[in-house]
């Protein structure tokens, strides 16, 4: 019969990961496996074979993690990760059918209905000898926000790749060299992107693409391909080093360079690396609402170049997001890497080994942990993975894999200064499936252990099609928050021209750019007109200032409109907010000239330059109405978001400094109840002792007395003085017998009530540990928020801009060409 493991109390900032196991007797112990989080700020590595278990070790780690609302970015080159949105809180058949494999059912001979009744069977009862229930998954389903990114993909959901080419929240001369450190990582991952594989640090082609991207950053000015693609061909340095730029990098090879960028971005497969949520790695770890968020960036569907291309921006834009942290102790955030061969070798130098290599020197202090796991062990630097604190060593598949986990462990130990007296060799060779070793540099000695059953259904790898099922209401509810009501205006009046109709001089007019064509948009090329519709965008700047909170903020706006209506009304909560509007409006159309025209008739409420006065005086009184900026604020934490702070950054301030304070309060709690523990279980000791002692007297004084009783016997029959000695002693041995039973008697009961006072002592210790998750998890949603309303003279709006926007018309229906 399988040994039932009890559930150990759920605990602040404590793992479960499983239960000791004997290796010698290869026996599973009752003793619960329990990892402290704070332990994984100093990182760990886990190593084990195909079929070692380390996928349902990671994952139970990550329920774990997500359990304590630890937030967590999770690379998912082989899609296993997915799994974790696999969790049933039901057990039920039907939850399960929808993701078993029809093939395994036929191999066993089942429907799928019976199929789907078995696996649900197998995962309860498996959860149940763990000590675990429907309870503890519904739990963790409310714990965190579970999202699957797909860069160059919209299976799930896409990051658009341009936000890592903004620049940098950093100071740049404060921060030179961290942004550098980004630079070079960036533009090595550019150049792989379109097969150029050169050392950037000593490449023309590196070594111009880094300039240009100090250039704008060091003016705080964010970077997209277009710019970077005019900045190759038209450069705005004359020299690079002390050679002119023509000399050192001509024009004729700039022009490749530019060419090979252009021929990428306009790939049709390389637009979804352009569309999504921007690369934000607050937040990748926290929705907007403060939920921690555990987001798997799913990378399976890409070839290597853009894996690596991914992997080393994404790397590059969490060391930047880290070094703008302040320090704690406390584990903040996690960085899981689900198989890093290829992205961390011994001796090549790929552009994610570096940012890899800063994480793991100087992501302790910023509380960001990081867990990196591979199956090959041998190709992979493990002089760099000696800052590791923690291995989780499984099943090795040869030899020599098993003597370059050794060498890595051994470099580990030396660097935490710690002497290696375990016979690692014997211990690592008797590992079986699902049984670990669990080296921990925070721990007296290591251990060896069984994992626990995981919460969610390790179904194993995850389709697209899978994904986008899974992501199907985010999806929904992220294009709900895209939705662009001029995007699907309809014309406004059936009245055209073919040329823009003439207007009042004193009004400026401009063109926006047709981005799409009919194809794109699903039309018949040879049947579609491009409607110019009249738009209005108006242009502003708002200041809110609030001495008390130190708020000295300035807000620019530019809204698209839609004309006025009848009444010269603009609907402004319909309005559209536009980025750089001065980068997307042209002075002229620049539609092709073969191309079917025409304009729609302006509106009465645009045609005169008064009209504009009223919508210029309208557009102020609206920002002045109804903007405000809003202030979160922890009064009990005695915490204001700062100046450029997102939301999501600064909730995860604030998580940061309750698990700071948890932390403190666990460890006092922790300290003071260990004495009060301690002295019972040494009483409990001593009293064993004397129990076993007592034991054995009442053995001894048994033997005396049955001894005396036969020699007694014996003097009775031969006679004699000694026999009445004899029945003297025969009296006191037996009174002596009876003091051991009592002092056995005294020793059980003496045992019994100490049993009891430990068993109390640690209900209390657990009620105060509750007490204390109670207390700071509604501390963590303890925020209130301020408005700060901008005062008349600091409203400041510009003439606005009469738009004509491009759509493309086929049969009654119409597209934004603009979009």
């Amino acid at each position: 019969m399988a040994t039932k493991i009890n559930l150990p109390p759920e605990k602040l900032g404590s793992f479960y990961l499983g239960a000791q196991y004997d290796v010698e007797e290869s026996e599973l112990l009752k003793e619960a496996v329990n990892y402290d989080a704070r332990d994984l700020t100093t990182h760990a590595i886990c190593v084990g074979m195909t079929g070692s278990g380390k996928t349902g070790l990671c994952i139970g780690l990550l329920e774990e993690a997500a359990m304590d609302k630890v937030p967590a970015i999770v690379i998912d080159p082989k899609g296993d990760m997915t799994n974790l949105l696999l969790q049933f809180e039901n057990l039920s058949p039907e939850e399960f059918e929808p993701w078993l494999n029809e093939e395994d059912a036929r191999r066993k001979g089942l429907t799928m209905a019976e199929y789907a009744d078995a696996t649900a069977s197998k995962w309860k009862n498996g959860l149940a000898q763990w000590g675990q229930n429907e309870q503890r998954i519904k739990s963790l389903k409310q714990s965190v926000d579970y999202t699957i990114y797909t860069p160059g993909s919209s299976a799930g959901v896409s990051i658009n790749i341009m936000g890592s080419f903004k620049a940098p929240e950093l100071d740049f001369e404060e921060h030179a060299e961290t942004i550098r450190e980004r630079i070079m990582g960036t533009v090595g991952a550019l150049l792989g992107m379109i097969g150029n594989n050169e050392d950037p640090a000593r490449s023309k082609e590196g070594i111009l693409l880094s300039n240009l991207f100090e250039h704008f950053w060091s003016k705080n000015e964010d970077l997209d391909l277009t710019k970077l693609i005019q900045g190759i061909q038209n450069p705005p340095m004359s020299k690079l080093g002390v050679f002119e730029l023509d000399s050192f990098y001509p024009e004729k090879e700039r022009f490749k360079l530019a060419i090979d960028f252009n021929t990428l971005i306009a790939s049709p497969s390389f637009k979804n690396w352009l569309s999504g949520e921007d690369l934000d790695i607050d937040k990748l770890y926290f929705r907007e609402d403060g939920k921690p968020r555990h987001s798997i960036i799913y990378i399976a569907h890409l070839s290597e170049t853009e894996r690596m291309f991914f992997v080393t921006l994404l790397l590059n834009s969490l060391v930047t997001w880290m070094r703008g942290q302040s320090g704690t102790s406390s584990l903040r955030s996690l960085l899981y890497f689900d198989e890093i061969f290829g992205y961390f070798p011994p001796t090549a130098n790929p552009p994610s080994k570096k940012p890899l290599l800063t994480l793991l020197k100087q992501a302790r202090a910023f509380g960001v942990g990081a867990v990196l796991v591979t199956q090959n062990p041998v190709d992979i630097d493990y002089k760099g993975l000696s800052n590791a604190g923690t291995w989780f060593i499984g099943k090795l598949q040869t030899e020599r894999d098993k003597m370059r986990v050794l060498d890595g462990l051994k470099g580990a130990l030396a660097e935490a200064g710690k002497s290696n007296e375990t016979d690692f060799d014997s211990l690592i060779s008797s590992l079986s499936s699902r049984v670990f070793l669990l080296h921990n540099v925070h721990a007296d000695e290591p251990i060896v252990f069984n994992t626990r059953w995981v919460m969610s259904y390790l179904r194993g790898p995850l389709t697209r099609p899978q994904i986008k099922s899974l992501m199907k209401e985010r999806l929904h509810r992220s294009n709900k928050l895209n939705y662009n009501p001029l995007s699907v205006s309809k014309p406004q009046s059936q009245s055209m021209a073919t040329l823009p109709p003439s207007i009042d001089p004193a009004i400026s007019q401009k063109f926006l750019a047709v981005w799409k064509s009919p194809i794109e948009l699903g039309f018949k090329d040879d049947n579609s007109t491009l409607v110019y519709q009249p738009k209005v965008l108006t242009m502003g700047t708002v200041k809110f200032i609030d001495d008390k909170r130190g708020v000295d903020e300035i807000e620019q706006i530019a809204l698209l409109n839609d004309s006025p209506d009848d009444f010269g009304n603009i609907a402004w909560d319909n309005s559209v907010k536009v980025e750089n509007w001065k980068n997307i409006v042209l002075p002229k159309p620049d539609h092709s000239e073969n191309t079917a025209v025409s304009y729609e008739d302006l509106p009465e409420s645009v045609n005169t330059a008064k009209e504009f006065v009223k919508i210029e005086k309208d557009f102020s009184d609206y920002l002045y109405g109804e903007k405000r900026f809003t202030v979160l604020e922890h009064s009990k934490l005695k915490l204001t978001m700062r100046a450029n702070e997102t939301k999501e950054a600064f909730l995860m301030r604030v998580e940061t400094a309750v698990k700071e304070r948890r932390d403190e309060e666990i460890d006092k709690l922790v300290e003071r109840f260990e004495k009060k523990l301690d002295s019972i279980e040494n009483k409990i000791r001593k009293e064993e002792r004397d129990l076993d002692e007592a034991h054995a007297e009442k053995a001894d004084r048994r033997n005396d007395e049955l001894l005396n009783a036969a020699t007694t016997i014996f003097g009775a029959v031969f006679g004699g003085r000694r026999s009445r000695r004899s029945f003297s002693s025969v009296s006191s041995k037996r009174r002596m017998s009876r003091r051991a039973s009592e002092k056995i008697a005294e020793s059980e009961e003496e045992l019994q009530e100490l049993n009891v006072d430990l068993a109390e002592l640690k209900a209390e210790m657990n009620q105060k540990t509750d007490e204390l998750k109670r207390v700071y998890a509604e501390l963590s949603y303890d925020i209130t928020k301020r408005e700060v309303k901008p005062r008349r003279t600091d409203v400041k709006v510009e003439d606005p801009i009469l738009i004509w926007a491009p759509y493309w018309q086929n049969n009654g229906q119409i597209k934004p060409a603009f979009i």
